[in-house]
């Protein structure tokens, strides 16, 4: 095929397998293991995307790629829930393909979305000789052809880029690129502020961060979270969790707001530099 792959994934006991394997199959790839990496690019022919990195939702991966690039996009998760399908496919991505999976079918979809993305940008081919296009009024010559029009340009990606601290901390996170102000949570009004800026907020988002603001820096697991926020009876998708933290990271308008600690739970960043983000209490 001739293809070259980026695959941002950070578990590599999946990532090394699977590079080899597409290698199998005539695929370069290369291969990064942050969202941040990710979006630096380049995205090659095809972007292989998965939805729980370390310092950001994959959806929010997903959005910031297709805002600068066609390039096509195969979402490849552990969440095969309907809600994260279909929210990976509205916002951009091609293809979705839930874990486990073959690396044969995953190269067929391969094929699928670059055939699909290549007759886009092919032009109808013409017969030598002849010509589709109707002759002028009054003449037996065809009119000029039209001019096509120039292909869009993109800028390229931002690069989102922090400075570690001296001690690795388990979930970094890229830090705004400006000062975003202090995060304020109003539990009497339920009013949300980024800065000067409200934050419209759906009920259970809400609720969601103000369990997160109680203790900022803390780690809430994710049963703590469902029993508080949902129900301690809970017996639902937990990746409806993921879903309200991604949205949540979208309307506070940085994921640094809210962290991970892959396969325990979320934490909701404190102030730890110049742009880090701040939470205040009314």
């Amino acid at each position: 095929m001739g293809l070259r792959v980026l695959l941002i994934e950070d578990d590599e006991t999946i990532a090394e397998p699977l590079t080899e394997g597409l290698g199998h199959f005539g695929l370069t790839v290369d291969h990064v293991a942050t969202g941040a990496d990710g979006l630096r690019g380049p995205y090659n022919d095809v972007v292989l995307l998965d939805l729980g990195l370390p310092d950001m939702d994959g959806i929010d991966v997903c959005r910031g790629i297709r805002q600068v690039s066609d390039v096509p996009i195969v979402i490849l998760s552990a969440r095969g829930e309907e809600a994260d399908r279909v929210l990976g496919l509205e916002l951009g991505a091609d293809d979705y393909l839930a874990k486990p999976f073959s690396v044969r079918e995953l190269v067929a979809r391969v094929r699928a979305v670059t055939r699909r993305t290549q007759r886009t940008q092919q032009p109808f081919p013409e017969t030598p000789g002849t010509s589709n296009s109707p002759a002028a009024p009054g003449t037996s010559e065809p009119p000029p052809p039209y001019e096509a029009a120039p292909s869009p340009t993109y800028e390229p990606a931002p690069a989102l880029s922090y400075d570690p601290p001296a001690t690795p901390s388990y979930d970094p996170a890229p830090d705004p690129p400006h000062d975003p102000g202090p995060l304020v949570v109003d539990r009497r009004t339920r009013q949300v502020w980024v800065g000067d800026s409200p934050v419209p907020l759906t009920p259970k988002e809400f609720d969601l961060l103000a369990l997160l603001s109680e203790d900022p820096g803390a780690v809430y697991s994710r049963q703590q979270i469902l029993d508080r926020v949902w129900d301690p009876h809970y017996d639902g998708p937990t990746k409806t969790l993921d879903v309200h933290v991604a949205a949540l990271r979208r309307k506070l308008g940085h994921p640094a707001w809210i962290r991970t600690l892959r396969g325990v739970g979320f934490r909701l960043a404190v102030h730890t530099g110049p742009n880090a983000p701040q939470v205040a209490s009314p």
